[in-house]
């Protein structure tokens, strides 16, 4: 696949020019990852196995085993920290989050709590939610963080409920009863406690101070050593493709397991105490067990980010960058981008984001070509030296690392090979190959969706993550995997021919940057590929100066100058296809956002493509009317 073009990117997110060449001579600095490589097996029916050289290390029994440790040797150094409401940092040490976590463990066994009555957290990332969390685990008692969109964002808690209605809470905590207030009264019965941190909003709210000022006993420790490895310790729901929330379980072993596949991996977490600022939410596998947990396992500290990657939100995260220096850096793609305006802009945002920085690292989407390289250069630029940018595959069901790079690329999108402890078989499937996996990472199953656990596993035990992946190079299984889109998105034309929605997806975000926020691939049983889009209202806008003020209105997808747009990079994105199957010819601007009510998002944020086409339905035939709308953009076939 050639590289995407800059076409239609804005200025701020593309490399600069050297001579028409992308110049990134110069020094990496110097990170410790892990230097032994994998095993490829070739098995009948073109079926590979790779497995890892290194075997896995040995891992805790539970995770709060880690905190306890640092707790013992680094009493006083910040383990989390949050700012309060005038704007200071709130810290908590690694002693004080020890005895917090045993006070509030303590408050959960005298509720006598369990795995039929757990502990439901509605709320978004905050210290109470931390402390919460870490009781849970450290007295076996389970918990789940549901996304907070699930409560402030529906409008008819369908999701909640489906999700309320499995798990079966003992106990609700919201951090804000005022916001939440709605969901409770909607959705939670009279069987649960409800705990908040702020603004009850009704006499059957307990304080979460009640909580924390409970006196510990030697019930907690009794209740610690009681636990087992591949107990229960959280259930992270994710809607997947089907659009339905299913509760992943998160065994203990898996955390801990998965932690110490990383701490191999990247072995300067070691080496330094690691500083995280992070917004990625604990709802979601990638902020709450991979990010969260490389901070306490190694003995970091970790610095809740009230910012968001959107054009206003993002003004925190800078505003926190500016006074906080990562080790390490973690985001997804719409993160990266959000970011680089203002490091672009600001000299001492550079320099403090820069200065002790080892390793970006995205996930949850791909990153376009252009963004990786502007960070390449900025790194140079600001300091001389290359940073490294790294991704994998992993998933809600493998804790989640399970795939990894752990070297310098010259491009995005290479995901790695299996990490220590982790096996993966690659199965053809129509001329792709399905990734699946195995090691003590991988979840037992879905909470009380036997058909649905039956469903994810093939008959050696190797979990189906439903993603396709392809050989950098054959030859050499050690240059790694790059991700080859979801199988279950991919369709046929009615010509026969197989269109590979993810790989084409990408394609299309970054060649319609800045103007395009997601879209959904059409074209099942028809003769050409059309798609429905949700544009950037913000940078539609741009291109009307006259429509300034009413920048943010649908009303500017009609204009002349914007349909022009869209138009001219369907043609040049046309020009760069290699057939049928990646030729869009039809498109139409939707006027209404992807809906959380109607599964189109999931919970992770990103694009359902499957429940977008099924709900739009309506919209996808205005695509291929024989006499087509006037809104619809089309250009000529071949």
């Amino acid at each position: 696949m050639g590289q995407p073009s800059n076409l239609g990117l804005p200025q701020h997110l593309r490399p600069a020019a050297h001579g028409g060449q992308r110049n990134f001579a110069g020094c990496v600095r110097a990170v410790r990852l892990r230097a032994s490589g994998a095993t490829l097996e070739r098995l009948a029916g073109g079926t590979f196995l790779v497995r890892p050289e290194e075997p896995l290390g040995a891992y805790p029994r539970v995770l709060t085993d880690r905190i306890e440790h640092w707790a013992r040797v680094s009493p006083e150094r910040v383990c989390t920290a949050k700012r309060g409401p005038e704007g200071e940092w709130c810290r908590l040490t690694y002693a004080q989050v020890m005895r917090a976590v045993r006070s509030i463990g303590q408050s959960l066994l005298d509720r006598r709590l369990s795995a039929d009555k757990p502990v439901a957290i509605l709320s978004e990332n905050d210290l109470e939610h931390f402390l919460l969390m870490l009781a849970g685990q450290h007295v076996g008692v389970l918990t789940s963080s549901l996304s907070p969109q699930y409560s402030l964002m529906s409008r008819d808690f369908i999701q909640l409920r489906h999700i309320l209605e499995q798990l079966t809470p003992g106990l609700v905590f919201v951090s804000d009863g005022e916001r939440y207030s709605r969901a409770i009264q909607a959705v939670v019965g009279r069987e649960a406690e409800i705990v908040y941190a702020i603004s009850p909003p009704g006499s059957r709210c307990t304080p979460f101070s009640q909580l924390a000022s409970t006196t510990p006993t030697s019930a907690v420790e009794a209740a610690h050593e009681a636990i087992q490895p591949d107990d229960p310790a959280k259930i992270l729901f994710t809607s997947g493709s089907t659009g339905v929330p299913k509760g992943v379980i998160n065994t203990h072993r898996m955390l801990c397991a998965n932690q110490q596949m990383i701490a191999q991996v990247f072995c300067f977490l070691a080496e330094e105490s690691p500083v995280l600022l992070d917004w990625l939410p604990w709802n979601h596998t990638f902020g709450g067990n991979h990010n969260l947990g490389i901070a306490l396992y190694n003995g970091g500290t970790f610095y809740l980010d009230d910012g968001k990657p959107s054009a206003t939100l993002i003004r925190e995260t800078i505003r926190n960058l500016r006074e906080i220096s990562p080790t390490v850096y973690f985001n997804v793609p719409k993160g990266y981008e959000e970011l680089l305006p203002a490091l672009r802009g600001d000299c001492q945002l550079r320099q403090s984001f820069f200065r002790r920085l080892k390793l970006l690292f995205y996930a949850g989407a791909g990153l376009s070509q252009p963004v990786w390289d502007a960070y390449r250069e900025l790194a140079l630029e600001t300091c001389g030296e290359r940073i490294l940018m790294v991704t994998g595959l992993g998933a809600t069901e493998t804790a989640p690392m399970a795939i990894q790079t752990t070297w310098d690329t010259e491009h995005a999108g290479v995901i790695g090979i299996p990490i220590p402890g982790v096996e993966a078989k690659l199965v053809p499937q129509r001329d792709k190959l399905e990734a699946r996996v195995r090691g003590p990472n991988v979840t037992p199953g879905y909470w009380r969706q036997p058909e649905l656990t039956r469903q994810a596993f093939d008959q050696d035990g190797f979990y189906r993550f439903g993603d396709a992946v392809r050989f950098v190079d054959q030859s050499d299984v050690n240059k790694g995997f790059l991700f080859d889109g979801r199988l279950s998105e991919d369709f046929k034309l009615a010509t026969g021919t197989w269109v590979s929605v993810g790989p084409l997806r990408a394609r299309i975000l970054s060649h319609f940057a800045p103007y395009v926020r997601d879209v959904a691939i059409a074209g099942h049983d028809r003769d050409e590929l059309g798609m429905l889009i949700f544009a950037d209202l913000e940078a539609c806008a741009s291109l009307c100066p006259g429509r300034a003020a009413d920048g943010a209105s649908t009303a500017v997808l009609a204009e002349p100058a914007v349909r022009a747009k869209f138009l001219e990079l369907m043609e040049s994105l046309a020009a760069q296809a290699t057939g049928s199957s990646t030729r869009v010819t039809r498109a139409l601007l939707l006027r209404d956002p992807p809906s959380l009510d109607g599964g189109e998002v999931t919970n992770k944020g990103s694009l359902n493509q499957r429940a977008v086409l099924e709900r739009r339905k309506a919209a996808v035939e205005q695509l291929y009317a024989q006499q087509p709308a006037a809104d619809i953009l089309r250009i000529r076939g071949r």
